[in-house]
């Protein structure tokens, strides 16, 4: 009974599952959301191997290739398999917090499923702007066993919005315990920092107070949509609020969801805070791989934490260039001479590299993905 109340949540005013076809869940595929454009994946694909070959040239000509080998000769590959376990924690987490929400409105949903579209999305991530195209591409795979649309796209953005939260209040714990360090690191960027942090909170409570009253969003944002209109910046303003309304409705009956399943929230916070940590992790383990002692794991996470959020900023696919450039700029000085620019590609291959080139093994069809099925189990 609960698994049934569950899905009327997500679906209220949806036609019974059992009713749908095939041609209707590609009519809702076509509606509802957009698979990435080719030639666009391909651009971004080429840009990501110019960016590495970039960077592999700089590293040559700034540090000679022999001091490279040696670099490499002197690496501790425990520290290498520790960071590519953290990466391995980091996709488990995902995993989890996709499956949670879609396991209470499909009870068949199975492991597998969940597996192969957390690697999707991890790959389209990587490869579009501002990770744009990692939520669509999830969804579109998950309506290939029959998932409607409007189940999927819930289910993302619940992860979504308690990931991020999980984000937020992992980073500013971590902050407060090495704050001093923290604030002595980031002297030259203390108002960054506090400029970023702000944004994100600021986005969680918009988001809370979205979920519970609609008037205190649309009070703001009506006029200025329509003032945007006026100046033509927007073509038609009366549709976007009408789009935005219905946005903010969907949103509140997936807030109004989260509130009744507090259990399997507080599962899917708490993984997610895991998934950070692990995240934060790679980097203490790249330092330590090249030889570096005396910043202790404590030290080293709420700045890798302000490099995420810096990165989130940066419009190349997969924050290319500037994940790079940040990470130089905070870390260089912590590093031992000579090892910076080979801990960056290291940790570029497990936050970057390693989930385009994992995740683009699970696009590979198969036959029994070849034709869309319609997930009946459990409806």
């Amino acid at each position: 009974m609960e698994d049934e109340k569950s899905q009327k949540t997500f679906s209220e005013d949806e036609p019974s599952k059992d009713t749908l076809s095939n041609s209707q869940i590609e009519e809702e595929i076509q509606q509802e959301i957009k698979p990435a454009n080719k030639k666009l994946t391909i651009f971004n694909f080429i840009l990501i191997v110019i960016i590495f070959v970039g960077l592999f040239i700089y590293m040559v000509c700034v540090d000679g290739m022999d001091n490279i080998i040696t670099v490499l000769h002197q690496v501790d590959y425990k520290w290498v398999l520790g960071g590519l376990g953290c990466l391995l924690i980091t996709w488990i987490c995902e995993t989890i917090t996709l499956h949670l929400p879609m396991k209470k409105m499909y009870p068949h949903q199975t492991i597998t499923n969940s597996i192969k579209v957390t690697m999707i999305g991890l790959l389209f991530n990587n490869v579009t702007p501002f990770s744009s195209g990692g939520q669509p591409m999830q969804a579109y795979e998950l309506t290939k066993t029959g998932k409607r649309v409007s189940d999927s796209l819930s289910a993302l953005a619940m992860k979504f919005i308690i990931t991020q939260i999980a984000l937020v209040v992992t980073t500013l714990v971590v902050v407060a315990i090495e704050f001093d360090f923290f604030a002595n690191l980031m002297q030259n960027f203390v108002w960054l920092a506090i400029v970023g942090f702000a944004i994100n909170i600021l986005a969680i409570i918009v988001v809370i107070i979205a979920g519970i009253k609609k008037r205190a969003i649309t009070i703001f944002t009506t006029p200025i949509i329509k003032f945007l209109g006026k100046i033509r910046i927007i073509k038609n303003p009366d549709k976007t609020i009408e789009k935005l309304d219905e946005s903010i409705d969907n949103f509140r009956g997936q807030f109004q969801f989260m509130r009744k399943q507090k259990k399997m929230v507080l599962l899917m916070f708490l993984t997610a805070v895991i998934q950070s940590l692990a995240y934060y992790s790679i980097t203490y383990m790249v330092y330590r791989a090249f030889g570096n002692y005396g910043i202790s794991f404590w030290q080293i996470i709420p700045v890798q934490a302000f490099l995420l959020l810096l990165m989130t900023f940066i419009p190349t696919p997969g924050s290319g260039l500037g994940a790079e450039g940040g990470f130089l700029l905070l870390f260089n000085s912590i590093f031992k001479e000579g090892t910076i620019n080979m801990s960056i590609l290291f940790w570029r291959i497990y936050t970057f590299y390693l989930p385009i080139i994992i995740g683009a093994f699970f696009l590979i069809p198969t036959k029994k993905n070849k034709e869309l099925k319609i997930d009946k189990q459990g409806l």
